[in-house]
């Protein structure tokens, strides 16, 4: 049955929220050179390693820097499933691959289906070429992930200032950075135009099933 949400004091209330969390992990460098070896020389014996993602589960490997991040992931979805109001014991596996983007390479306009929520930990990310120095339109922006608005009508109604009517939202990584965000929202990854390659470790988190996870039905 649908949640009786009721407005605030003044009478407001916030419908149909998308949650993005965005967080720098604490002693990131370390790690992140132990991964990035780790991801470059297996890719080094498999080209298909960003393109054949379902072959392998990343996280569940016993290696310590993989420990590592495979707590953080943990620790940062607890935080998310938090922020949203279950306060209820959720069960769930990590799905986990890497992808090394070289120059050029993107991902295309997707989602994640069968998924609860996703994320992408960045561990490494080269300084990106200056536009002006680049053949080509000047709006580009290399090494970014854009998510975009849910809600396909919403900015029918746009007006200046409006919060509410941005159908894009861009991020510009660094590395250290992890992004989680609810797994059917669309996004996409732009082009690396730098020299060296973008890694990154993308992941789901796959909600176990159980009678404690359906809603109450009217």
């Amino acid at each position: 049955m649908p949640v009786d949400r009721r407005p605030d004091a003044e009478g407001f209330l916030a419908l149909w929220p998308t949650l993005l969390l965005q967080r720098r992990l604490p002693g990131h460098e370390a790690a992140n050179a132990v991964l990035a070896r780790l991801i470059e020389a297996e890719e080094a014996a498999r080209a298909d390693l960003t393109t054949d993602y379902r072959a392998d589960n990343l996280l569940a490997r016993d290696h310590p820097a993989i420990g590592w991040l495979r707590d953080c992931v943990n620790k940062t979805a607890i935080d998310y499933l938090r922020r949203c109001g279950l306060d209820y014991a959720l069960q769930w596996t990590l799905q986990g691959w890497a992808n090394v983007n070289r120059f050029g390479d993107y991902h295309d306009l997707h989602n994640h289906p069968h998924a609860y929520l996703s994320g992408t930990y960045y561990v490494a990310v080269p300084p990106q070429p200056d536009r002006a120095a680049l053949p080509g339109r000047a709006d580009r922006t290399p090494g970014a992930i854009s998510f975009y608005d849910p809600r396909p009508q919403a900015n029918m109604t746009a007006i200046k200032d409006d919060p509410q009517i941005e159908a894009e939202h861009l991020v510009r990584p660094e590395a250290g950075t992890l992004l989680l965000w609810p797994a059917f929202l669309l996004h996409l990854v732009h082009p690396n135009l730098a020299q060296a390659p973008r890694i990154s470790i993308s992941f789901n988190i796959v909600l176990k099933p159980g009678q404690d996870v359906l809603p109450e039905q009217g």
